[in-house]
């Protein structure tokens, strides 16, 4: 994002500051709006709403998740391949539990060797919040009872200044807890000065308005579709 753009982008978030705080959401964040990688490498697009089958065969999703997340993805890429990887793992609750279950061993065997890995410890929050938001109430979830921000947060800690980090976490406390949310938004913003796509991603629209905006104006609740 050039200059200019940018500069339009933080005076529509001032305006949204001194006064403009209602905004509605389409749906859930994490799932609904997909996040801008470029030209990078994720799964097989798939639309959010999408309940049937399709040409990309869901079992492969845990090894076709892995392959990119290991490969030293950035937080945007994995954020898009963690949202699409939800969506396909809602067609096969035994996908949906294996993913998680391999992202979360992958996290803790990190710790075990005594080298924590704030990337696993984020795929695997990010991950089970993304899970909350898209599996259905009456279906199997696996990520039912794991705090999946305080993870992000384990990650964020060890990563140190990480604005694409502090991005996701503020899309995953759009509903609170307001100081940490907003707390999150500020990094995130003052990052984006020195990283385009983070600053694509906040410019880029969702239910009629910026990313930015909501990310600022975001008071209660998310509304799901």
């Amino acid at each position: 994002m050039n200059s200019h753009a940018f500069s339009k982008l933080t005076i529509s978030i001032v305006a949204v500051l001194l006064g403009f705080t209602t905004f509605a959401q389409a749906g859930p964040a994490l799932i609904c709006h997909p996040i801008e990688i470029g030209p990078a490498q994720s799964l097989p697009w798939v639309e959010w709403s999408h309940r049937g089958s399709t040409g990309y065969d869901v079992k492969n999703v845990t090894r076709d998740t892995l392959a990119i997340l290991d490969a030293n993805a950035p937080v945007l890429v994995r954020m898009e391949t963690l949202r699409r990887a939800t969506i396909y793992a809602r067609q096969d609750s035994e996908v949906a539990k294996e993913l998680i279950t391999r992202l979360q061993a992958r996290a803790a065997n990190s710790d075990a060797a005594g080298h924590p890995d704030a990337l696993a410890w984020f795929d695997a929050g990010y991950l089970a919040e993304a899970y909350k938001q898209w599996l259905g109430k009456g279906e199997p979830n696996p990520a039912v009872g794991v705090d999946g921000y305080s993870l992000v947060r384990k990650a964020i800690s060890l990563r140190g200044s990480d604005p694409q980090m502090e991005f996701a976490a503020g899309l995953m406390t759009l509903a609170g807890p307001e100081t940490a949310h907003r707390d999150h938004v500020r990094k995130a913003i003052a990052g984006a000065t020195n990283d385009p796509l983070l600053a694509q991603n906040l410019a880029s629209n969702f239910n009629h308005q910026t990313i930015a905006e909501l990310l600022v104006a975001a008071r209660a609740g998310v509304v799901n579709p």
